[in-house]
């Protein structure tokens, strides 16, 4: 049994490390996650620091107790330039790996520019190939989540920014060609749209950028919004803010959520360059904790050090994380 470590990890080339996914690695038996490599010790004007990014790689050989850094994964640019790679999606299905992973053209300095979610495959985590850039429901697109319809197929759900940055969803019997369904989250504006099945109920977390809202569904179409999550700053090092961009991996009866911090932000920062451009205040760490469900809701005690002993999904799982 190994004990949570907080912060679970920190990238050691740029200290950005944020929007983890966590996949188990089935050649090398191990636990990886995938996450934006934001480059937040690089110099350069206003927001290019989260841009120009690859996607990190951490693995753990026992169960999620350490992590170690492995590089960036290969294979991603199909243009010419420094482009920006985002928010990586992962799941194992006939025997590959597929990603979906948002792209933005450049390095930009704002938050300006197109965006586009982009289908990767894989045989082994480490070499991939492009398959296509999806067309979706406009050119600002990104935070793809996939999950399997009861009846077959996938549904993803994504945010749009050129529409209220509301969550999209689209279906797709195969992972390749992909219908656009329409806005599900409309409520407010969030990112990162996050969906999962446990104890026989389908959940979605959003990122609200002040903690993650709590969506329940019965059959992944209507989704009622119950709670929050990750909002109230925790005392562990490192996770003394807002969780953001959070993938959930339910392990068993257990299930716990990754997300990323700032911790060297506070109340009190403004916007401007005094503030934005300092390290402490772009530096991210990645985080874990378990999930709990009480009067019908989630609840996430993030201060609780807790055991994390992940079991390894068996081979005949077909569909899986």
């Amino acid at each position: 049994m190994n004990d949570i470590h907080a912060p679970l990890f920190r990238d050691p080339v740029y200290d950005g490390a944020a929007d983890p996914t966590i996949i188990w690695n089935r050649e090398e038996k191990s636990w990886w996650i995938l996450y934006t490599n934001r480059r937040a010790t690089a110099p350069g004007p206003g927001f290019s620091w989260v841009h120009g990014t690859d996607i990190g790689i951490a693995s753990s050989a026992d169960g999620g107790a350490s992590w170690r850094y492995r590089g960036i994964v290969d294979g991603l640019p199909f243009e010419r330039g420094l482009n920006t790679f985002w928010a990586p999606e992962v799941l194992f299905w006939h025997g590959k790996y597929h990603m979906f992973v948002s792209y933005v053209p450049g390095v930009p300095t704002d938050w300006s520019g197109s965006r586009t979610i982009i289908h990767y495959e894989s045989a082994n985590l480490w070499d991939w190939s492009l398959v296509a850039p999806l067309t979706l429901s406009s050119s600002r697109v990104i935070d793809a989540c996939v999950f399997p319809l009861p009846a077959g197929g996938f549904r993803m759900w994504y945010k749009d920014e050129q529409n209220d940055s509301h969550s999209y969803a689209a279906d797709s019997p195969d992972m390749r060609s992909w219908s656009v369904r329409g806005p599900v989250i409309t409520d407010c504006p969030h990112e990162g749209p996050n969906v999962f099945a446990w104890k026989g109920t389908y959940w979605l977390i959003a990122d609200m950028w002040a903690g993650q809202a709590v969506y329940k569904s019965e059959d992944l179409t209507a989704w009622h919004r119950i709670g929050l999550i990750l909002d109230v700053p925790g005392t562990r090092p490192d996770d003394g803010w807002y969780g953001h961009h959070a993938d959930v991996l339910v392990n068993g009866d257990r299930a716990f959520v990754f997300y990323f911090t700032h911790p060297g932000r506070g109340p009190r920062d403004g916007t401007g360059p005094e503030t934005t451009e300092r390290y402490e205040w772009k530096r991210s760490s990645l985080q874990v904790a378990e999930l709990g469900v009480r009067d019908g809701t989630l609840v996430c005690d993030r201060n609780t050090d807790g055991v994390l002993s992940l079991r390894a999904p068996g081979e005949d799982e077909e569909l899986s994380r």
